[in-house]
């Protein structure tokens, strides 16, 4: 005869047992047979595997002021038939926390040069070019052309409000404003579809982020967007195109990817 106190300790090791074999199979082993690990991790720099992209566009005029040669980039020298003002920066494939980065693919990330000349339009420095296919275009599944062509296209579907095409002072706008202006000019966006960051002195306008799905439509942004992380400040400063002359050698905040 088992005793009852016996059969009370049985009975607790078996609800153990099962719950531990559950835990198993819902999740799966752990890295060299460890403790089981949630099957919700995201994954971190495996190509194609990511929730959604962020249309990076750069203010132009605040990177200008932040390197120590401006002269030495072609979108910041004195050009009176481009002044530049939004400018892509790049199309990063992002989790809904964090993100992927030099993904691991089967051939070397190489860039054609043909590829980098179709792009200096929009995005004016051919090592950037080569730089963000490197380190973020790589994690969408693309290659260099796919990659871009899909750049560009969400690119050229963000309508950029009147006020900042080519503005000849500074502006000093709240984040909010600049926000409210994209919605107006880009019907389908949404109030969390977009933001925007700053940073260096007086809060200079340094990006507006801009966040798709795969397949190209307008989508909440995750928690690599979120306002207080890009910009907590209450204006910003815009600096104006340089439209007058070369730009004055300023040090400022950099930027993620350069």
């Amino acid at each position: 005869m088992i005793s009852r106190r016996a059969g009370i300790a049985i009975a607790a090791l078996s609800l153990l047992t099962f719950g531990a074999v559950s835990a198993l199979a819902q999740f799966g082993p752990g890295p060299g047979g460890r403790a089981p690990y949630s099957h919700q991790a995201p994954p971190k720099n495996e190509a194609g595997r990511f929730d959604y992209y962020a249309l990076v566009m750069s203010w132009s005029p605040t990177y200008c002021a932040s390197i120590q040669r401006p002269g030495s980039e072609a979108q910041c020298q004195y050009r009176p038939d481009r002044p530049y003002a939004f400018v892509l920066h790049g199309l990063w494939p992002q989790h809904e926390r964090g993100w992927p980065e030099y993904c691991p693919t089967r051939a070397k990330p190489f860039v054609p040069q043909r590829t980098i000349d179709g792009m200096l339009d929009i995005m004016p420095s051919p090592r950037l070019v080569i730089h963000e296919y490197r380190k973020h275009g790589t994690c969408s599944g693309l290659d260099p052309d796919g990659y871009y062509t899909l750049s560009r296209k969400l690119y050229e579907k963000v309508k950029v409000p009147a006020r900042y095409t080519r503005p000849n002072q500074v502006l000093s706008v709240s984040p909010g404003e600049i926000v409210q202006d994209f919605l107006q000019a880009n019907p389908g966006m949404k109030p969390d579809s977009i933001a925007v960051a700053c940073g260096g002195q007086g809060a200079r306008l340094r990006e507006v982020r801009v966040c798709f799905t795969k397949d190209g439509a307008f989508r909440s942004c995750g928690a690599n967007e979120t306002a207080r992380r890009l910009c907590s400040a209450g204006r910003v400063q815009i600096p104006p195109v340089r439209a007058g002359g070369p730009v004055h050698q300023r040090r400022g905040q950099g930027e993620r990817g350069i």
